[in-house]
């Protein structure tokens, strides 16, 4: 049985959204997309998903903001954050705050569907470890 996670993306650019969304869907995935942090955290009170790929700067609620409040919502929830303006202090944070990696934009397709199956891979496991 080849299982294949259900992934959120969370970016304030829809052509983005779209784009990425449609690249996942070729590639075998499930994806649905919310256009900020706040309509993310809404998403994730009513459905389920696996992976969350958020991006750090949006209008309102930026992704390191939204982070805990991800992770307090479904704590076996894996998130990948996408920054094109990484400090630190900022990668710092955003594994501190339980993200499994984050990624420097711009980044290769193949660079991000790798990090979706580790993170799935990892979330998986812990499941397996958990009776």
């Amino acid at each position: 049985m080849n299982v294949k996670p259900k992934v959120l993306i969370v970016d304030d650019e829809e052509r983005f959204r779209s784009t990425m969304r449609k690249l996942l869907l070729a590639e075998g995935l499930e994806a649905s997309t919310c256009g900020s942090a706040i309509q993310a955290l809404e998403e994730l009170r009513k459905n389920h998903y696996d992976i969350v790929i958020l991006d750090v700067q949006m209008p309102d609620m930026t992704g390191v903001e939204a982070l805990p409040e991800i992770k307090q919502v479904d704590p076996e929830i894996e998130v990948i954050v996408l920054t094109g303006h990484a400090s630190v202090d900022t990668a710092r944070s955003i594994i501190k705050n339980g993200a499994y990696d984050y990624l420097l934009k711009p980044y290769s397709m193949e660079t991000l569907l790798e990090k979706i199956e580790s993170a799935f891979d990892r979330k998986l496991a812990r499941k397996k470890l958990i009776p």
